[in-house]
């Protein structure tokens, strides 16, 4: 785990698309950025990369699925896989992090947001990633704390 505050990126690998978030510069808060097509393992790895470069990112985190058990499954395989194959192109740390819940916990926000059961029906891949993207921020700050000054 990196000690280095600023910018992380999130995926949130799937099937047809992968959703992006990235955080604010103290690498406190998250914000969707953007979904892209599916195209292959190896393609998708290089637009994250160039992604995580343009945007000047310190840490790369993938939302794994992992089962009941703690253990990975189907997608949570892929997502390790993508991992590898981001690992690979460039030296920014690359983080797997449990994304369970996150599509659902999404679509609840946007809910709670008003937005209409109409307008929820669409891809939900970059709020998911900022989601796993906020749990992961969270988590590293209760362990090493912000401070304020």
């Amino acid at each position: 785990m990196s000690l280095e505050r600023g910018r992380v990126l999130a995926v949130d690998p799937g099937e047809k698309r992968i959703g992006l978030a990235i955080s604010d510069p103290t690498g406190t808060i998250a914000n969707p950025l953007l979904v892209l097509k599916h195209v292959s393992r190896i393609a998708d790895a290089a637009n994250i990369v160039q992604i995580a470069r343009e945007w000047g990112v310190v840490e790369i985190v993938i939302g794994q699925a992992v089962e009941l058990d703690g253990m990975p499954g189907v997608m949570g395989r892929k997502a390790q896989r993508l991992a590898e194959a981001i690992r690979s192109q460039t030296e920014i740390p690359v983080i797997l992090w449990d994304e369970s819940g996150s599509t659902q916990t999404a679509r609840n926000a946007r809910k709670k947001m008003g937005v209409k059961q109409s307008q929820r029906r669409g891809h939900m891949d970059d709020l998911a990633a900022a989601v796993i993207l906020q749990s992961y921020l969270n988590s590293r700050d209760s362990i090493f704390p912000v401070e304020e000054g």
